[in-house]
């Protein structure tokens, strides 16, 4: 009998191969997903199909705009959570509940925020490790070499800027779909 996880990972697996992707890296059982280079819509698709090669649930931050209309059901379904912009605190203190409760907990975000290049990440990601303890795993995508992966994964110190180094030095060879649009890995904290 077909389990859906065994559904998800074969139809992740056949579609990864089609388009000449390649999968690498090991996920951890629980932590905070920073996935970059974040500049297409197919990022998204991409990092589902990583999730589901890996057999694992991700809930992915994703703005509030695309659950509505016909994706939002698709988004639903693909474990995607919502996120007003404008007011983000309930949704967070939710997860954050969450994590304190689930044996298994992976939160997906798009440290860059957009696809366009901006100036700084936003620095989510660093404060909920922070309060939760979790790790952060550094989730990538390389264009040029068709590699969706899991990186290393590690504990937040509270030196902002070291471990920002440690994120830099990570993606410093991934590159983007739309390489244009990345936006380098630095955070207002840390006074640079």
């Amino acid at each position: 009998m077909w389990r859906p996880f065994l559904l998800r990972r074969t139809l992740a697996r056949v579609l990864l191969r089609l388009t000449g992707w390649k999968t690498v890296g090991t996920v951890p059982k629980r932590g905070i997903l920073v996935g970059a280079p974040h500049t297409s819509n197919w990022d998204w698709v991409l990092t589902m199909l990583l999730a589901w090669d890996s057999g694992v649930q991700i809930r992915l931050l994703v703005k509030d705009a695309f659950f509505k209309g016909p994706l939002a059901p698709v988004m639903r379904a693909t474990g995607a959570v919502e996120l007003d912009r404008a007011n983000p605190g309930a949704t967070i203190r939710s997860l954050l509940e969450d994590a304190e409760s689930d044996e298994t907990f992976l939160l997906g975000i798009a440290a860059e925020g957009t696809r366009s290049r901006g100036e700084y990440w936003k620095s989510g990601f660093y404060r909920i490790s922070q309060q939760t303890g979790l790790p952060i795993t550094l989730a990538f995508l390389d264009g040029p070499s068709k590699t969706v992966g899991w990186g290393p994964t590690f504990p937040t110190t509270g030196d902002v800027a070291a471990d920002m180094d440690r994120i830099r030095d990570f993606y410093a060879d991934k590159i983007g779909l739309k390489p244009g649009g990345a936006t380098p890995p630095r955070l207002k904290e840390e006074g640079r």
